[in-house]
């Protein structure tokens, strides 16, 4: 873009067409998803007050949220996000975790992780039992059916939890969210994993998000959109990180791609997961053995020290980035694996390898500012 020149009239910048246009693009993306706000900038004159946001604006939109339930972690990043812009809540617990959700939300021991950023308190219009493991009730085992976890609970397989939404919201869903994953052997490295584990991992973190879309996608609306959470295992190797998971994560971001032809043609439906970085969640926590300094803390460091952002992750990072690729605002992204990881993804060297130490790579490459939004 070229600028066009500019008249100075009585000691006034009096702005080009160009430059007024300019201005009001810079007001516009000065940061709808920054923690604070920035500074504002002299307006040219007879322009309009800047924009200081790019709104967000989901009011009266339906979102379903399938695994929302430790407030630490990313699915509950996405609903608060969503929440932010006004859309109507609605989460499906896995039933082991649905009573002592459901306790700690009539507790208020969530209370301060729902304020939203006016002051009032997130609302979760609808809570289901959901176990994305069984499509229909013939799948559940008996063993599943008489455990006391799911004492007194019908329908919470995933077509029955697909019913209800329908027969509930019958304006349709505009927004899934898939936050699901579980790996019976995530400790064992894949030499050591069971057939078992391996098509359980599949079951639980790759193949429930086909099953949702299928049973949900039909009573979403054109315009509507999907999201899932995949991690970097899915493409490069990630020691630790095993059971199966890194191949249930490449098949989740490879069924993405084709839900989103085949939704997108038949339902008018978005279709993209986000590959996180790491977040100590509990049940990322839970990959390593108590008492020890675990996997994900490992990988937390790891991060921070090689990634070209060296600043801490956030769940909101997530969130917020969820809300927009979930918005109208994303109305042409599809298919898509979007890395919100500080950078990490693009690496191929770690500058922090005991094989760099005599480097002058490793010290050259050292951060050198502070990174704002840091807790």
């Amino acid at each position: 873009l070229g600028f066009h020149s500019t008249k100075q009239t009585s000691n006034t910048i009096m702005c080009s067409p160009t430059l007024l246009v300019l201005c009001l693009l810079a007001s516009i993306t000065t940061g709808f998803f920054s923690r604070t706000p920035l500074p504002r900038r002299a307006a040219c004159k007879g322009a309009q007050p800047p924009v200081m946001a790019l709104p967000i604006d989901l009011s009266g939109k339906v979102a379903f949220v399938s695994g929302m339930a430790d407030p630490n972690g990313y699915g509950w990043a996405i609903t608060k996000a969503l929440a932010e812009a006004g859309a109507t809540i609605v989460v499906g617990v896995w039933p082991p975790a649905l009573k002592i959700f459901e306790t700690n939300l009539r507790r208020g021991k969530f209370d301060e992780e729902m304020k939203l950023a006016d002051g009032s308190q997130m609302v979760i219009d609808r809570i289901y039992p959901q176990d994305a493991m069984f499509d229909t009730p013939d799948d559940v085992p008996e063993e599943v059916k008489t455990n006391k976890r799911y004492a007194g609970l019908n329908g919470f397989t995933i077509s029955e939890v697909a019913a209800k939404v329908a027969a509930d919201y019958p304006q349709g869903v505009d927004i899934l969210v898939h936050s699901i994953a579980n790996g019976p052997d995530v400790k064992k490295p894949l030499l050591e994993t069971s057939r078992a584990g391996y098509l359980a991992a599949s079951s639980a973190s790759a193949f429930s998000m086909v099953s949702l879309v299928q049973r949900i996608g039909p009573h979403m609306n054109p315009g509507g959109s999907v999201i899932s959470l995949s991690y970097i295992a899915s493409e490069k190797t990630i020691p630790g990180y095993g059971g199966g998971m890194s191949s249930a994560k490449a098949q989740l971001e490879s069924d993405t791609r084709t839900l989103a032809f085949e939704a997108g043609r038949k339902y008018g439906v978005r279709v993209n997961t986000l590959s996180a970085g790491p977040l100590k969640t509990r049940a990322a926590t839970a990959i390593s053995e108590k008492g020890e300094k675990s996997f994900i803390e490992f990988a937390i460091d790891y991060s921070r020290a090689n990634s070209p952002m060296a600043q801490d992750l956030y769940n909101d990072d997530v969130g917020n980035t969820a809300a927009f690729l979930l918005s109208p605002l994303a109305r042409a992204i599809t298919g898509m694996t979007i890395y919100v990881d500080n950078g990490l993804h693009s690496i191929g060297m770690a500058v922090d390898s005991q094989a760099m130490m005599e480097s002058p790579i490793a010290t050259s490459f050292s951060p050198e500012v502070e990174y704002p939004g840091q807790r």
